[in-house]
């Protein structure tokens, strides 16, 4: 990526420089309503969102109107991309630590920010995990943006400052990405900058890393037009520290994907830590939730601990908040110092399951290797959202839901199928000689091998954390010898038909014209039962709901500091995103450009907390 395509706040065609833009999706992109229904020529409605100068707004939602392409959710199940994932993660394992660009970070200004209201307190929201599908991601978006939300009969003003917790895109950290998922829906939300003109900071998650943190540097901690939509970014490097009301700090980290704390920035919050006392309290922005992860992979909080006790701690300061993304949902513990550990994914990615979620935990973790861990302490599971039950029943949805967000898996399960039929087919008609039922037996050995040793890997991928259990290998090798009892019964119903006495290749192309759909469908569904299963003990909970690409069930934190350093959180949910948009009427300058056809309707996903 060149200088001349940073991406910038005019609109900018983010589809390859072909000449064509395909037209977006009639479902998911906005509802045009304009007189004439012929979208202006590129460049004739948006300025660059600096200054707080006006835009002039788009007058239809056609993707040349807005300067991005409003997305479907990313069909997380598809092929191609688990492969493609699953070659990133495996890159980012490898070669991570030669790719790290936090270590040439320390030639970049070593600032800290300073984030006080007009009243001396502040309004701060938290957001992370966004940059999916454009419903999701832009009802979101919509409401951080509006200038008051009420909500459970709090009156919430916009927040002055605004941080995003990691994951700003999906599934890979690509330029067009950035633009079409994340930067474009923000800028439609908040199009320029109101006069109190809030800050944006961002800490970068493991999809942001991807590219070795390329595009995220550049959308972030640039030094020229510092904007994004109609936030300014506040941030210097992919690590940040920020003074806030009441000796509040806010301090975000980047530990390149849960590796380490590098040693440019522990330099870096040693100085600020020169500024903390006793009496400083701490907001600590994490990019995952590692206080729950360590339940299965106990030195996955070590990197935190260290990072309090070394740096925090030293000083008498408090860490009162942890707050992270990484898991779609909200949740929230509380342990006996009254430290709250949050986890607020809900920007905009699939839905991640609640009802799963361990109701105790101790943190640090007793059986952690780490020598000089801190004294573990028990935290209780206070809140969540959504609620288990209606956690539980989203997982039913599966059934309905794989093949339709998935249709590439579904196609391939398929073709899978297919090739066992025909290898059991021909093993199976005695009809032909002994050689040629030989010659059918080789291909059938591998296929059954295949399909197992494909349905053992999938109930662990390679690119996820944690062991491999004993349960991981009895559900994968059972889930991979269900699909050979499929096929040995799809291969008795094929030899039923008239198909198979054809002429060959005729068999061939009846079976991919007729069966492969078919059985498709019925593998899809083997699938769906064996994902419901297997989450039951605690495999594959991942997959379920990632499958699904359950858009609603969406949120975010509003945080109030008030001068006397009262903190006090408001968990903001929204139970349905918007599907259909319209232009906005109101063309006031820093008004969104796109409003729902039907009002959204956040609420509190718990009532306030108030750390005092």
């Amino acid at each position: 990526m060149t200088d001349d395509h940073i991406p910038r706040d005019e609109p900018v065609d983010p589809l390859p420089g072909d000449g064509t833009r395909p037209e977006a999706d009639s479902h998911y992109a906005p509802e045009p309503v304009t007189a004439s229904g012929r979208a202006a020529p590129l460049g004739t409605y948006a300025e660059e969102a600096s200054g707080g100068r006006a835009a002039r707004r788009p007058r239809s939602a056609d993707p040349l109107e807005l300067g991005f392409t409003p997305r479907k959710p990313v069909p997380w199940l598809a092929p191609f991309l688990l492969i493609s994932t699953g070659l990133r993660t495996l890159l980012a394992v490898l070669f991570g630590a030669y790719l790290d660009k936090r270590e040439l970070q320390k030639a970049l200004d070593a600032e800290v920010a300073r984030q006080v209201g007009p009243d001396g307190g502040l309004w701060l929201d938290y957001v992370a995990d966004l940059g999916d599908g454009f419903n999701a991601t832009y009802s979101v978006a919509y409401l951080l943006a509006q200038r008051e939300l009420e909500v459970d009969g709090h009156r919430l003003p916009r927040a002055q400052t605004l941080v995003m917790g990691g994951d700003q895109v999906y599934p890979s950290a690509a330029y067009e990405a950035y633009e079409d998922r994340c930067k474009g829906p923000y800028q439609a939300a908040l199009p320029t900058t109101p006069p109190e003109q809030p800050t944006i900071f961002a800490v970068p998650g493991n999809h942001d890393w991807y590219d070795g943190l390329t595009a995220f540097l550049r959308l972030f901690v640039r030094t020229r037009d510092r904007h994004f939509g109609g936030w300014r970014t506040g941030q210097s490097r992919s690590y940040f520290a920020a003074e806030l009301p009441a000796d509040w700090w806010l301090l975000g980290l980047d530990d390149q994907s849960g590796s380490y704390v590098d040693d440019p920035q522990l330099t870096y919050f040693d100085a600020v830590a020169e500024k903390l006392g006793p009496q400083s309290k701490v907001i600590l922005a994490v990019p995952a939730p590692a206080w729950v992860k360590a339940v299965d992979q106990p030195t996955a909080y070590d990197s935190i601990d260290y990072f309090i006790r070394t740096i925090v701690a030293p000083t008498g300061a408090r860490v009162r908040l942890l707050i992270s993304g990484d898991l779609h949902h909200y949740a929230r513990y509380t342990g006996p110092d009254g430290r709250q550990l949050v986890t607020s994914g809900s920007g905009g990615a699939y839905l991640y399951p609640t009802h799963k979620l361990p109701e105790r935990i101790e943190v640090p973790p007793r059986d952690t290797l780490a020598r000089r861990s801190s004294p573990s302490r028990a935290y209780e599971l206070a809140a969540r959202y959504p609620d288990a039950a209606r956690s539980r029943r989203y997982g039913w949805g599966i059934f309905g839901r794989l093949p339709l967000r998935n249709p590439g898996f579904s196609t391939l399960l398929g073709i899978l199928h297919t090739l066992l039929m025909l290898s059991m087919a021909g093993v199976t008609d005695f009809r032909a000689e002994a050689s040629e039922q030989r010659l059918f037996s080789v291909p059938l050995v591998v296929m059954v091998l295949v399909t197992v040793l494909a349905a053992a890997m999938f109930a662990k991928p390679p690119s996820s954390s944690g062991k491999r259990h004993v349960r991981h290998w009895l559900l994968g090798v059972g889930h991979g010898l269900a699909h050979v009892g499929l096929a040995a019964a799809g291969t008795w119903a094929w030899l039923s038909l008239p198909f198979h006495d054809w002429p060959w290749p005729l068999p061939a192309v009846a079976a991919a014209a007729v069966y492969l759909p078919v059985i498709g469908l019925v593998a899809s569904q083997l699938v769906a039962g064996y994902l419901l299963v297997a989450s039951a003990s605690g495999v594959n909970v991942n997959e379920l709901f990632a499958g699904q690409g359950i858009e609603d069930a969406k949120g975010f934190v509003r945080m109030r500091i008030d001068p006397d350093g009262t903190l006090t959180l408001y968990p903001i949910a929204v139970d349905r995103v918007g599907r259909r948009w319209r232009v906005n009427p109101d063309d006031s300058p820093e008004s969104s450009w796109l409003a729902p056809a039907r009002p959204l309707r956040p609420r509190l996903a718990e009532p306030p907390v108030t750390l005092r």
